[in-house]
């Protein structure tokens, strides 16, 4: 048995993959997670209303989805209902995640797949390279800012988010301060466009030169984001079956009764699936499942999407496109939003803890994060974290064992699976800081 190890970077966290061959036959393909965070363990006895500012420690990038699943679960567990202005400026913080994490994932995480590098700053690469590359890097960097000065703007903080409590928001924002930060997005939504229309244009110059866009059978696809159009602050987990036109859908307390959950011995991350069958989260589910995006742009990229692809589209590669599509719409929506009236109102609604259990549910740019908290005594009895990224395992593994058959025979290991490896992985954007709680 001959053993591959393939190390990954350009992702959230620290994986491997290992895949095992024997006699040009891959036996398996597994993707490992490597660390062990322990956040479900040390939380418990610990006060259940410091939860919205402890759990934004799970993770640098994911923490604006965390505090607000955590203000929801908390106000599910003592019966409490946000104002209309709180709501807004909640969507507000998950715009900003998924703008800023999908400029991340895009430009500074794969755009280098499409152009052959290692990273989007290497200097040292052709004539040919230099000129595709020119300006990428800080047109993407400034993108990406704006994602995360409206984080700041609706949160109070970037990395780890504070104006998210329960009953609402702390304060609203300022006329002026909306202004201003609608006119940035403003400014960023031209070189978002240029950026992904190029990257659209390089993923489909990757595609022709490798003869596929991965792993493309058919898939569930389950997301907690609106069936209309996006709603990235979530209410229902849907599911989207193969040959099935209908969609499951149920509340995130009830996941337990759709999802099975299975530990592995080589992983600290776990998997789910649906009856057996694997689950896929992220951008295409999200594509997948909602029938618009509901602003003008990301509709005329969808209908172009769904006029090439189908719908729903199967692709492992065109992740990637579906996220270009949720960057803009983000933009979009976020600069609607800003353009009402944000100051006035009230942000928040008094209320009474208690003890009970909660589920707060939203969807993070990797698709539909749980928080469950048993509370007794004022105290986290039990807690649970439902990680986007554990709907993807299983998904992950077909895709590379399909990955390893095709460039792997009794001849030789072709090494474009090394690029490809990375390609798969990064398709999915996994979030392993995330995921292994």
């Amino acid at each position: 048995m001959t053993t591959l190890t393939f190390p990954l970077s350009r992702i959230e966290g620290h994986a491997q993959v290992v895949i095992e061959v024997e006699d040009g036959d891959v036996k398996s393909a597994h993707f490992k997670a490597m660390e062990l965070r322990g956040f479900a363990h040390f939380l418990k006895d610990q006060p259940a209303d410091q939860m919205p500012v402890i759990v934004t420690r799970i993770c640098g990038v994911c923490s604006t989805a965390h505090h607000v699943a955590s203000v929801k679960a908390l106000e599910d567990a003592y019966g409490v209902e946000p104002p209309p202005l709180a709501k807004k400026i909640r969507e507000l913080m998950m715009l900003g995640q998924m703008l800023q994490n999908q400029a991340t994932s895009l430009f500074i995480f794969t755009m280098p797949d499409r152009l052959g590098l290692s990273i989007i700053f290497q200097e040292e690469v052709s004539q040919e390279v230099a000129k595709e590359k020119q300006g990428i890097a800080g047109r993407a960097l400034k993108v990406r800012k704006a994602g995360t000065d409206l984080i700041t703007l609706a949160g109070g903080q970037f990395i780890h988010p504070v104006k998210a409590v329960v009953g609402g928001v702390t304060s609203g924002i300022p006329k002026d301060d909306a202004a201003a930060m609608k006119k940035q997005l403003e400014d960023a939504l031209p070189m978002a466009r240029e950026l992904f229309d190029f990257y659209w244009k390089s993923s489909e110059t990757l595609h022709d030169r490798i003869g596929t866009w991965g792993d493309d059978r058919p898939a569930c696809y389950i997301a907690a984001t609106g069936k209309t159009k996006p709603d990235y602050y979530g209410d229902r987990m849907r599911l989207l079956i193969p040959d099935n036109e209908n969609i499951i859908d149920f509340q995130s307390r009830d996941f337990r009764k759709h999802l099975d959950f299975e530990e592995t011995d080589y992983s600290y991350s776990a998997m789910t699936t649906y009856k057996g069958n694997a689950l896929r989260a992220n951008s295409l589910a999200r594509i997948n499942i909602a029938d618009s995006m509901g602003t003008p742009l990301a509709d005329e990229y969808l209908s172009i999407f769904r006029e090439i692809h189908g719908n729903p589209a199967n692709g492992i590669l065109l992740f990637d496109i579906a996220r270009g599509i949720e960057l803009v719409y983000s933009i979009e929506r976020s600069i609607e939003l800003l353009g009402e009236d944000l100051e006035n109102g009230e942000p928040a609604v008094p209320h009474t803890e208690t003890d009970g259990e909660g589920f707060g549910l939203v969807e993070a740019p990797r698709g539909p994060l749980v928080h469950r908290y048993k509370i007794k005594d004022g105290l986290i009895e039990d807690i649970e974290f439902i990680i986007p990224t554990v709907h993807n395992v299983h998904s992950i593994e077909l895709a590379l064992m399909t990955a390893a058959k095709r460039y792997i025979s009794k001849e030789k290991v072709d090494m474009e699976l090394e690029r490809a490896v990375g390609r798969v992985v990064r398709a999915f954007d996994p979030c392993i800081a995330c995921a292994t709680h």
